[in-house]
């Protein structure tokens, strides 16, 4: 899978489909995360966690903090220890 990071998105493409995203909104220092999307036929295979994961990484890289109001988003960061430095605090 491939990634492109575009207007307060991170996509999740295989070949040119997409078939995940996670979005969020910018404030300040602190990214919102508001949807996380995978594709029916991916669910259950960690993508939606690589995803997030992915937007972990992205906070990281511009020195903000994670604030995920997407469920799936708060329940994977909050239970993955490595996710946790970047929670809004």
């Amino acid at each position: 899978m491939d990634f492109q990071h575009q207007d307060n998105r991170i996509a999740m493409l295989d070949g040119s489909e997409e078939v995940g995203f996670v979005s969020y909104v910018e404030n300040g220092d602190v990214l919102t995360v508001d949807h996380t999307e995978v594709a029916p036929q991916l669910s259950g295979q960690g993508m939606g966690k690589e995803l997030v994961g992915k937007m972990v990484e992205h906070a990281r890289n511009e020195g903000k903090s994670v604030d995920p109001q997407c469920p799936y988003a708060k329940k994977v960061i909050e239970g993955t220890e490595e996710f946790q430095d970047v929670l809004v605090k």
